[in-house]
C-alpha cells in the first residue's frame, strides 16, 4: 500500500445517557454527517452506546456480535466507512463484571479489531471517586491494525481514555508499526481542564503519530459530566483542530506523506537507546 495519499477521518463528539437506543440513534445521524463531509473513516467516543454509572452497564452488556455491535456494524454499512466504536460493554468473565471494549468495523460492516481497556481508571478528582476495577475487567493485550483506503494504508493502535496515561502503551504500539492512535475518551472534567490537550499533544509528538481522540460531551447524569474537547494532532504535535463542547463533528486530514516526512527528518524511533520491560 502508498505510503502517500490522504485519510479524512470524522471524529464524533457525543453526550451520551443511560438511553441506548438513543444514543445509537445520534451516533448514526453523526456518521452520516461524517459520510456527507467525506470522511473514509469515523470515529466514536468511550461508551458511546450507554454511559451511566459504571455498574448500570451489567445489564447491557454483550458479546461481541450481540443487538449493539450489530447496529454499529449496520451503521458502517450504511454510511460506506471505516468506524472506530469508542467502547460497547462488552460481557465480562463473570456476571459482576464488563469490559470497556473497543471495536474497528470496516465499510463491509465486518468487526476487524476488538481492544479492550487495559488502564482502568479507579482514582479521586474533584467532582468524584471512580472506581472502574469495582464493575470492569481490564484487558491484557495490545492491538493495532491497517485501515485501509484505496491505496492508502495507516497502521492504527487502539486504546481508550486513561490508558492515555501510560506512555508505554504507546511505545510498544509503535514498535508494532503504529501511525496513528485512537483515543476514544469519557474524560472527567478536573482531569480534562488539567491534562487532556497536553497529553494527548505529548502522545502525537514522542511517537511522531496521528492522535485522533473524539471525548464525551457534556452532563450523562447526576454527578458524571465529560470534558469535550475533541481533538487530533498531525505526527509533528500539530492540531490538525478541536470541538471544545456540544455534540458534533470534527473533520480533518489524516497526510500519510507529512508523516513519512516528519519520521524521515527526524528518525526518533532508530536514534531510541533505553528500553523498559
Amino acid at each position: 500500500m502508498a505510503a502517500e495519499g490522504v485519510i479524512r477521518a470524522g471524529l464524533v463528539q457525543l453526550c451520551s445517557t443511560a438511553e441506548i437506543e438513543a444514543n445509537l440513534a445520534r451516533a448514526r445521524a453523526r456518521i452520516l454527517e461524517c459520510a456527507r463531509e467525506g470522511a473514509s473513516w469515523a470515529l466514536l467516543p468511550e461508551n458511546a452506546p450507554f454511559l451511566g454509572r459504571d455498574r448500570e452497564k451489567l445489564p447491557h452488556a454483550e458479546a461481541i456480535g450481540g443487538p449493539i455491535t450489530q447496529a454499529y456494524q449496520a451503521m458502517a454499512r450504511e454510511a460506506g466507512v471505516w468506524l472506530s466504536v469508542g467502547s460497547i460493554p462488552e460481557v465480562g468473565p463473570d456476571p459482576q463484571h464488563t469490559r470497556n471494549t473497543q471495536l474497528l468495523i470496516d465499510p463491509a460492516g465486518e468487526v476487524v479489531a476488538v481492544y479492550r481497556k487495559i488502564h482502568l481508571f479507579d482514582a479521586d478528582t474533584e467532582d468524584a471517586s471512580y472506581r472502574e476495577s469495582g464493575s470492569i475487567t481490564a484487558g491484557d493485550a495490545l492491538v493495532s491494525v491497517d485501515v485501509v483506503v484505496g491505496e492508502a494504508a495507516l497502521h492504527v493502535g487502539l486504546s481508550i481514555c486513561y490508558d492515555l496515561r501510560f506512555p508505554e502503551l504507546y511505545r510498544a504500539l509503535v514498535a508494532r508499526g503504529a501511525q496513528a492512535l485512537t483515543v476514544p475518551s469519557a474524560f472527567t472534567v478536573p482531569t480534562g481542564r488539567a491534562h487532556w490537550l497536553a497529553l494527548l499533544q505529548a502522545r502525537a509528538i514522542e511517537n511522531q503519530c496521528f492522535v485522533l481522540a473524539p471525548d464525551q460531551t457534556g452532563e450523562h447524569c447526576p454527578g458524571r459530566a465529560s470534558f469535550g474537547h475533541t481533538v487530533a494532532y498531525d505526527p509533528w504535535g500539530r492540531q490538525l483542530g478541536v470541538l471544545p463542547e456540544g455534540e458534533g463533528v470534527l473533520m480533518v486530514n489524516l497526510d500519510l506523506g507529512e508523516l513519512a516526512r516528519v519520521r524521515r527528518a527526524m528518525p526518533c524511533q532508530q536514534h531510541r537507546k533505553f528500553f523498559y520491560t
